[in-house]
């Protein structure tokens, strides 16, 4: 990694499959940031626990993401790509940032108001405490930039303001992150109900397309998107959200603006944007399926890759875990 290059940390929770938007989104952008930035991207199993996992299940799906992860492009060499429970020093930091994170602030937290009401039977103390963790993801590797939705501003308003209070008390720790802000345009709603983002843990799964779904269940699930009672083949997201969609995960697969999308299909039936759109979609996920189980059928070569994505993720993160454990007053070893 480049001393010179600025840090990028992003990473996804392993819960259900990667999808779509995932794909468009974030993992699109993340290939072309891997030239300017040093990246860091993440498996974050270690998020999952907040609700209960089966333990072969979870194992399956880390490897899983982590496939996906390379299979989507993302390159081994140029990126540390990694696995977060690999890296115990994420679970070390995390716990010194809970000491430091105010129970009001916490409480704050949107994401943990929404969660509660999901899980009434089941909200743990991880679940309350899951913003000190993401901040230890974040200021281990002494991050510059952060790829954040709306969903995640409020947790990195919490990792700027442990960070800030920490340097202040302790002297220079972490680095202060500030958001990276991608391109706008990207945010893909789900199938279902497109006036909400698609989610790989909607529990509708005609809502999402995942990447490794086989390609005929992803033409089926984008004939039957939702859209308005028009006929009319227009950009408009507040009348036609779900038309305005696909003209989305078209524009954005094919490079296509709406206005010749909407040219193109001047006189046509929504159904021949669906068709269109499913064949870009499975043009797109092909190779990216073909790569995903060619690795996941080498399975020891898979896990060779994980170690090294780790090796060189602790080398960084130890860095430091020993600078704030001096600053604390801990003993170093």
């Amino acid at each position: 990694m480049s001393a010179n290059k600025k840090v990028i940390l992003s990473g996804s929770t392993t819960s259900g499959d990667l999808t779509l938007g995932n794909y468009i989104g974030a993992i699109a952008n993340w290939k072309r940031l891997q030239e300017e930035y040093s990246c860091f991207y993440m498996v974050a199993d270690l998020h999952s626990l907040t609700t209960r996992q089966d333990p072969q299940e979870l194992r399956d799906r880390i490897l899983s993401f982590y496939a996906q992860y390379l299979a989507c492009g993302l390159d081994a060499e140029k990126n540390v790509v990694f696995v977060q429970s690999h890296v115990r020093q994420h679970a070390e930091l995390a716990w010194v940032l809970t000491c430091h994170a105010g129970m009001g602030h916490l409480h704050r937290m949107t994401q943990f108001k929404e969660k509660s009401e999901q899980q009434k039977k089941e909200v743990n103390a991880g679940l309350f405490t899951y913003p000190a963790l993401m901040a230890a993801d974040i200021l281990l590797y002494q991050t510059d930039l952060v790829p954040v939705g709306e969903d995640q501003k409020q947790h990195l308003e919490l990792t700027r303001d442990l960070a800030e209070a920490f340097n202040k008390r302790y002297g220079q720790t972490f680095k202060i992150p500030e958001p990276y802000i991608g391109k706008v345009g990207a945010r893909i709603m789900s199938l279902q109900n497109p006036n909400q983002k698609m989610s790989k843990s909607d529990p509708d799964p005609k809502a999402f397309v995942s990447i490794i779904d086989p390609l005929k269940k992803v033409q089926k699930k984008i004939k039957s998107a939702v859209t308005d009672s028009g006929e009319v083949v227009a950009y408009d997201v507040e009348n036609k959200a779900g038309v305005s969609n696909l003209m989305t995960i078209h524009s954005c697969l094919s490079g296509q603006s709406f206005a010749e999308i909407e040219k193109e299909f001047e006189g046509k039936l929504y159904g021949h944007l669906k068709v269109a759109v499913a064949e870009i979609v499975c043009e797109t996920l092909k190779p990216v399926q073909e790569e995903y189980h060619r690795l996941m059928d080498a399975k020891d070569h898979l896990n060779s890759i994980m170690q090294k994505g780790a090796e060189r993720a602790k080398e960084v993160a130890e860095l430091t875990r020993k600078k704030t454990y001096e600053n604390l007053g801990l003993p170093v070893i």
